[in-house]
């Protein structure tokens, strides 16, 4: 019987039998008459161990020649061994290379930053990038999860746009047949009439901000997911983004374990993010409570990121800092009914210093006071009449949020800077590979 192809997550099923798998040499090491080649597939990695003595001369010259990141299909039979990575081996009876790489850019010693963005379509084949980037998919899945599970409708928002959402000084402009367009900083603007027409809708999909900043949290180009309801009010979005962070984060830690573990992420600082209620903070109470440890912000100051840093850390958890200032905030956030000079708006800053994950508010629904803010704002008119037309056609409240996805992930795998949390990240200074 013709033995099957397998992939390395499949092993527990094919224990004492022989398979074949397909992949690259994540590593090799000989000890006498034993190699040792460490495969991955893109699914786990595996020891498989060749014995000279058991196997024809072409498959151990075969074993010889490979390198690292050689390409190869290697057969034998599965074994459990709990001393190897993963808990299996593969006790090899023949090896045919596909391709033999030459020396491999990325070695064993300290490569520098930018050599490995330069490689980073290299770098991601190593352990590391390779869980940050899986635990990245499985929270966007999760998010997907979440939204199609509660009937939320994914609406597909554009990336050229002929206006800002986020403010004028951060839009990258591009040439459109003769016309100025932008590449988008946020789908909610047009989420906003798909929630009049469906009632609960999402995006998610790539912005772009034109920010000259150099931390760590920031990229020019990011995925960010946003959900926007009708007929949400401002503490049912806080209910939901409670609801939503909570099950993504819980999700992540169910099924990123190995991932989270080959990031040596200490999973209790993340435990309890998993478990409602979170703590919500007046941006007035936040004022004070920098004050009392030295930080001189002032009522009408928005926060950076040592500000930010300092109220996560009165928390084990996400916070949710609410009501800030109107003039601090985007045009379209509903002022609150009790205090105008501020707005229904909030932000959700992750401990250990990962800042603001999450920005939302309940949007304004008075074509009046829309329009009033536009004109406040220096926006063209022309370019958001089909925005005011959501209010002129029977106006509705209705609250929302965005996440970006890089900053949930560094905080998820405890990495320092978000460009690891991309595929190919893109900052002011790397357009690359």
């Amino acid at each position: 019987m013709e033995h099957p192809i397998i992939t390395i997550a499949e092993l527990p099923q094919h224990v004492g039998r022989k398979v074949t798998l397909r992949g690259w040499v994540y590593n090799w090491r000989k000890k006498g008459k034993i190699r040792f080649v460490i495969l991955r597939d893109g699914f786990g990695y595996l020891q498989c161990v060749v014995f000279r003595p058991e196997v024809p001369e072409p498959v151990w010259e075969a074993a010889v020649a490979l390198t690292r990141e050689s390409s190869l299909q290697i057969t034998g039979v599965v074994a459990e061994d709990q001393r190897a990575p993963g808990g299996y081996e593969l006790k090899v009876s023949d090896i045919v290379p596909i391709q033999i790489a030459p020396e491999y850019p990325i070695g064993k010693k300290e490569h520098g930053v930018d050599f490995l963005l330069n490689h980073r379509h290299l770098w991601m084949r190593s352990r590391r990038q390779h869980a940050i980037l899986h635990v990245r998919a499985e929270l966007e899945q999760a998010i997907r999860d979440f939204f199609h599970g509660r009937r939320y409708t994914l609406i597909d928002s554009p990336i050229l746009t002929p206006a800002a959402c986020e403010g004028t000084s951060t839009l990258f402009e591009t040439e459109y047949f003769g016309e100025k367009a932008y590449l988008s900083q946020s789908g909610q603007l047009y989420l906003e009439p798909a929630a009049a027409a469906f009632g609960k809708v999402y995006c998610f999909g790539p912005t772009f901000r034109a920010e000259k900043s150099k931390t760590r949290r920031h990229l020019t180009e990011f995925w960010m997911v946003e959900p926007e309801v009708a007929w949400l009010r401002f503490d049912g979005l806080l209910d939901l983004i409670e609801e939503f962070l909570s099950e993504i984060v819980s999700r992540v830690l169910d099924r990123c374990s190995e991932d989270l573990e080959r990031l040596e992420r200490d999973i209790t600082v993340l435990e309890p993010a998993t478990r409602r209620p979170y703590p919500r903070l007046d941006y007035a109470d936040a004022i004070a409570a920098l004050a009392d440890r030295g930080h001189p912000a002032e009522f009408g100051d928005d926060f950076g990121g040592d500000e930010e840093t300092v109220l996560a850390s009165l928390h084990d958890r996400p916070v949710l800092v609410t009501r800030y200032p109107t003039k601090i905030k985007a045009f379209y956030m509903e002022p609150d009914p009790g205090d105008p000079a501020r707005a229904l708006a909030v932000d959700v800053l992750a401990p250990e210093g990962y800042g603001e994950i999450i920005g939302g508010s309940e949007r304004i629904s008075s074509y009046e006071l829309l329009e009033r803010r536009i004109a406040e704002h220096e926006l063209p008119r022309d370019a958001f009449e089909w925005y005011l037309d959501v209010r002129r056609y029977g106006s509705f409240p209705h609250s929302g949020f965005g996440m970006g996805i890089e900053r949930c992930t560094s905080w998820l795998c405890g990495i320092h800077h978000a460009r690891e949390a991309i595929p190919y990240p893109r900052t002011i200074n790397r357009l690359y590979p």
